[in-house]
C-alpha cells in the first residue's frame, strides 16, 4: 500500500460497519485500515455516547477538579501505581521526559461488580475509588466506560478484519480487560514564569494500551506527528470520538498499525490561565494477552521489532517508566 500522508485524520461512521450492509462493512475496515497503517488516528462517529451523557460527564468532571487540592488528595493512593482514583498535579511524565505534565487526573477501571466471581481476572484489578462529594461522578463515568468499551470492541472486530484474522479474534482477549477512563484537568497556570521551561501538558508520547477512544476535549490543543516529521492538529466534533492506535497493537501487529505520538501543547501565554478538560478510555486486554508479534505481520523487509511480553508485563514496564510505578529493588 502507498504511503497517505493525511492533512487531518479520517472520518468514519460506525454505524456503516454494525448495520449489516455488507458493503459498508468492507468500505469501513479498508478506510480504518489505511488510517491505522498511516497515521493510526480516525474520528468515529454513531459511538453510542449520548450528547446528555457527555455533558453530564464533562459536568462533574469539572466539580471534581474544582475541589481543593487536600480534598482530591484523599483519594490518591501511591500503592496502586496511579490505576485508581486521583493522581495528582505534574506526577505523570512522559516516556523518555524528566519534567512532569501540567495535568491532574483521575482512573475509573473496571466495576468489579460486573465481573463473576468464578473469573480470576476479578482478582487481579482494585476497586474503584469515587469521590463522595462529587454527585453523579461515579454514575456518569461507569457508564461511559461500559458505552466506551462497547465501542471500542466493534473497532477491535473491524481491525481484525483488515488482519484478515477472525472477526472475533479479540473478544474473549478484552472480555473484562484492565481499560481505564481517564477524566484528566490541564490545570491553569496563574504565572507562566514559574513551570520548567520544557514543561507541557502532555508531552509527546505513544499511548499503551490496544487502542484509546478520545471524546472531544473542552479546547484546542492535540496534535500528532505524521510520518513525514509534521504536527498535525486533531480537533474532535462533538459528536465523534477520536479512537488511535496504542502501543500494544502496534506490537501485536509488528508495527504494521501506527502507534503514533501525539502531544496536548500549551496554550498561547495569555491563556495559560485557563483550564482543559479531556476524557479517555484507554482500551486494555486482560493481562494474559500474548502480545508476541503475529507471523502474518513480519517477513523480509519487516522483520520482528519486539520481544514477546504480555499485556500484563508490558504495562508493568511503561507505568515504571512513566513514574507512578516504583521499580522492585534487585537484591
Amino acid at each position: 500500500m502507498s504511503e497517505i500522508l493525511f492533512d487531518e485524520i479520517p472520518s468514519l461512521d460506525l454505524e456503516d460497519f454494525t448495520s449489516g450492509d455488507a458493503e459498508k462493512r468492507a468500505q469501513f475496515v479498508k478506510q480504518l485500515g489505511d488510517a491505522y497503517q498511516n497515521i493510526g488516528f480516525i474520528a468515529l462517529r454513531n459511538h453510542g455516547l449520548s450528547n446528555e451523557l457527555t455533558q453530564r460527564l464533562y459536568a462533574t468532571t469539572q466539580e471534581l477538579f474544582s475541589l481543593p487540592d487536600e480534598v482530591k488528595q484523599k483519594y490518591e493512593n501511591p500503592e496502586l501505581a496511579g490505576q485508581r482514583g486521583y493522581i495528582g498535579k505534574g506526577k505523570e511524565k512522559a516516556k523518555g521526559f524528566n519534567t512532569g505534565d501540567l495535568k491532574e487526573f483521575f482512573h475509573v477501571g473496571q466495576d468489579l461488580n460486573g465481573i463473576p466471581d468464578s473469573d480470576p481476572i476479578k482478582s487481579e484489578y482494585p476497586a474503584n475509588i469515587f469521590p463522595t462529594e462529587v454527585e453523579g461522578f461515579k454514575e456518569a463515568t461507569l457508564e461511559a466506560y461500559r458505552k466506551l468499551e462497547a465501542a471500542g470492541k466493534q473497532v477491535l472486530r473491524a481491525i481484525a478484519l483488515h488482519l484478515n484474522l477472525e472477526e472475533t479474534y479479540f473478544d474473549e482477549k478484552v472480555k473484562y480487560g484492565n481499560s481505564i477512563l481517564r477524566p484528566i484537568h490541564y490545570f491553569p497556570i496563574e504565572n507562566p514564569d514559574s513551570v520548567p521551561a520544557n514543561a507541557v501538558r502532555a508531552a509527546e508520547h505513544g499511548d499503551i494500551n490496544l487502542i484509546t477512544l478520545l471524546m472531544g476535549a473542552s479546547a484546542d490543543g492535540l496534535q500528532v506527528l505524521r510520518r513525514d516529521g509534521q504536527w498535525i492538529p486533531i480537533t474532535a466534533l462533538p459528536e465523534q470520538v477520536v479512537v488511535n492506535v496504542g502501543d500494544m497493537l502496534a506490537r501485536l501487529t509488528n508495527n504494521k498499525l501506527k502507534s503514533t505520538i501525539h502531544r496536548v501543547v500549551n496554550p498561547p501565554r495569555e491563556l495559560m490561565h485557563t483550564s482543559r478538560y479531556s476524557i479517555p478510555f484507554f482500551m486494555h486486554p486482560r493481562s494474559e494477552m500474548d502480545l508476541t508479534c503475529l507471523e502474518s505481520c513480519i517477513n523480509e523487509k519487516n522483520p520482528k521489532a519486539f520481544p514477546d511480553a504480555t499485556a500484563g508485563e508490558y504495562l508493568n514496564e511503561r507505568l515504571i517508566e512513566l513514574g507512578l510505578k516504583k521499580p522492585k529493588c534487585k537484591l
